[in-house]
Formats: C-alpha cells, structure tokens, sequence
C-alpha cells in the first residue's frame, strides 16, 4: 500500500536556504554583482554540509538569481528583462537597454503547418522566413523563427533584417501590427541553441508561440521565440471574468 505525503513533510534543506537567499535578493533588492555568502558561511549559518549548500546555491543559479566564477565566489545576477507580449526591441528599449539582431538565415519556402494554419494560407501559397538571435546591449536573450506570408511581404528578404520588424512592416508595407497573443511553454533548450545563447546544454528555455494581426483581424506574423529562462520574464495582465453561478 503506498503511503500519501505526509502533512507535515519539510521541503528539502538546500530548496529553504535557496528561498531564503531568493527572498533577500528580491526584497532587499541586493544591487547586481553583490557577493553572496559563501558554500563554507552557508553550510555554518545553516548547519548543513558544504553539500547541501553548493544545491542550493545551484539551484539559485539555475533561476538566474546568481552567477557564480571560482575561485572568487558567487555573485547576484543582473535583473531578468520583463517582456510584455509584443516588439522585442519596444520591451528592450522600456528596460533601458539596446536591442539588436543577428541574421543567421532567411529564405522563401514552403510554410509549416502552424504558419500555414495561422496565415490560413492556399495550398501552394508561400512565406518568408526568418531565424535571428536577439541581444539585449551585447548579451543573448532569445532566438526568433518568425514567419510572414510572402504574398504579403514583397522583397522582404532584400530588406535590412537585423531591427524591429514590425517597424519595417509600418515603414515600408504599411501594415500595422494592432494586437497579439502568444502561448508560453516551459522547454529544454536544444545544445545547438545553447551555444548560440551562451549558456549551459540543457538549459531551461521558454518558448513562445505568437500570433500577431492587423486592424482586420488579419494575422500577419507567426513567430516561435525561445528565450533563456534565467534572463527573461513575462508580465501578463488578464481581466477576471465573473462567475456565471454570480453573474446578475
């Protein structure tokens, strides 16, 4: 007979310490760089072993929370970078940083199913697409595939491409991105991926999937974004429908 989780059962001792540091760095608002305690003044502050301590420090990293550089020690890491779901560079620029955009392949082709099912495409119809690594200042954030239907976009691929692109749809297509909405999953980041963004194989990763439309309602973008876990966050604002059972 297998036993339930017991009612009184404690988190693990490095997953407390990690919130306890995590509650520090955050309510405190320790300035980024900041050393942290070390394993050895963890593991006597605690009374753990210099084990139990590293997991925690560990797992802080793995949250983006810290960085570490042996021997010197480990440091608090740079805020992540809220988005709200739109313009990469608009959302890089409100946090007061620069954004950028390295090309690393564009074509014509036949599209996915997903661009052909957002775009509501004819059989034989075809899109651009693009694949771009986006920075914030000099460090990497996410990588973008983002598509347009190529009867929309005319010469797109002879356009600069390292800069807003939904800029150069107002400038140059007269299309004006009006709303988009966006799934977000939590992912495995591919090794090819990782070593594009500079972090760890295996990293965790958070794919976007975007839809974004004109004033028809004509969906004029399909994008898959995958950004670093420890450098982004999204901010979602939602209204909280009524319950029908209270509805007047």
């Amino acid at each position: 007979m297998s036993k339930g989780i017991s009612r009184g059962a404690t988190s693990p001792r490095y997953v407390a310490i990690a919130a306890e540091l995590r509650d520090r760095i955050t309510g405190e608002k320790l300035a980024p760089h900041t050393l942290m305690p070390s394993e050895r003044e963890l593991s006597e502050a605690h009374g753990v072993s210099r084990m139990t301590a590293r997991h925690a420090l560990a797992l802080l990293e793995s949250e983006g929370y810290v960085y570490r550089r042996p021997p010197r020690g480990t440091f608090v890491a740079e805020p992540r970078v809220p988005f709200h779901i739109g313009s990469f560079s608009d959302e890089i620029i409100r946090a007061g940083r620069r954004p950028a955009a390295q090309l690393l392949w564009a074509e014509e082709r036949e599209p996915t199913a997903s661009a052909q099912a957002a775009f509501d495409l004819d059989i034989g119809a075809r899109v651009h697409a693009l694949h771009r690594l986006r920075f914030a200042d000099d460090e990497p954030i996410a990588l973008e595939t983002t598509y347009f239907p190529a009867a929309l976009t005319p010469g797109l691929l002879h356009q600069p491409l390292t800069g807003s692109l939904w800029q150069l749809l107002r400038t140059h297509y007269r299309i004006v991105p009006i709303s988009a909405h966006a799934t977000i999953q939590s992912i495995v980041i591919d090794d090819a991926s990782c070593a594009r963004l500079r972090i760890r194989n295996a990293s965790s990763g958070i794919l976007l999937t975007r839809w974004t439309h004109d004033e028809s309602g004509r969906c004029i973008e399909f994008a898959r974004d995958v950004y670093r876990a420890d450098r982004a966050s999204f901010e979602v604002e939602a209204r909280i429908p009524v319950p029908v059972d209270e509805a007047p």
